[in-house]
């Protein structure tokens, strides 16, 4: 991750994911809203399917960190000193996310784990990933070390809201809330490798100016802002695209019941005329 590929693939990951709620829990809100007696069938499979992608991605990440060409290539301790623990530490983020994407599987496929299990696990995973960041940027510049102290502030928001899903379960709140997060993290991860590693031979930030630590500060907060209106928008569009799919039904159903009724309305007058 010590350039900027590395800080664009998790990046894009929690940017896909984030996405993909961002349209999921929206449609199923909508969709179960008047009819919360009834599950949808397709609904676990589709759990199961985003779970099996997610868990893809992580182990893409750990072949990422563990066998590009500098990567320790799976070896932790070799002759009186550790081998690459960066990587070592990317891959153990990557590792349990990777085993929540298999405990959302599981959850779905076999019925004697608890439903809150997958959400527990995820909130482990998040935590962790927290966890190590945090003890990652010890000596390192200001400005390292800011951009990533910022960034837990949306994983650990993030490992408590999970926490919180595995008592409310299905909130829509709390999942559109985590969402965001989620869209944040993935944009920041981009913004860290923009700023670090400039891309596109741009120069490079001082790493010890103030102001530059100043104006990252504000930029945080522009990607939340950015991450809410992307949640916001797509809210709004799942609700536009769902009411156009009613929208024909509920006419076809009232035009049929206009019809019945002038029906029996035509009958009944031809009955009265007869028995006259």
């Amino acid at each position: 991750m010590a350039n900027f590929k590395g800080h664009a693939l998790p990046g894009s990951f929690f940017l896909i994911v984030g996405l993909w709620w961002s349209v999921k829990y929206p449609f199923k809100y909508i969709h179960q809203k008047g009819k919360s007696s009834h599950q949808h069938h397709n609904y676990p499979r589709v759990e199961i399917i985003e779970a099996a992608v997610r868990t893809l991605f992580s182990i893409i990440g750990i072949l990422a960190e563990q066998f590009v060409p500098d990567g320790p290539h799976l070896h932790l301790y070799s002759e009186d000193h550790w081998v690459k623990l960066m990587n070592w530490q990317h891959s153990t983020m990557y590792l349990f996310f990777a085993a929540s994407g298999i405990a959302d599987m599981l959850t779905y496929l076999v019925t004697y784990i608890p439903l809150g299990v997958d959400r527990l696990v995820m909130a482990v995973a998040a935590f962790t990933e927290g966890f190590l960041f945090y003890y990652h940027v010890h000596n390192r510049p200001p400005l390292d070390q800011h951009i990533h102290l910022l960034l837990l502030f949306t994983v650990f928001g993030g490992a408590l809201i999970i926490f919180l899903e595995v008592i409310i379960r299905d909130n829509i709140v709390l999942e559109l809330f985590r969402t965001s997060l989620a869209i944040q993290q993935g944009t920041w991860f981009w913004q860290i490798g923009f700023v670090l590693f400039p891309p596109f031979g741009t120069p490079e930030w001082d790493q010890k100016d103030h102001d530059n630590i100043m104006f990252i500060t504000m930029c945080f907060c522009w990607h939340y802002l950015v991450a809410l209106s992307i949640v916001f928008i797509n809210y709004s569009l799942v609700y536009w695209f769902m009411n156009r799919l009613k929208r024909p039904r509920d006419g076809e159903i009232i035009g049929i019941q206009k019809l019945k009724s002038g029906h029996i309305y035509q009958t009944a007058l031809l009955n009265g005329s007869d028995e006259e």
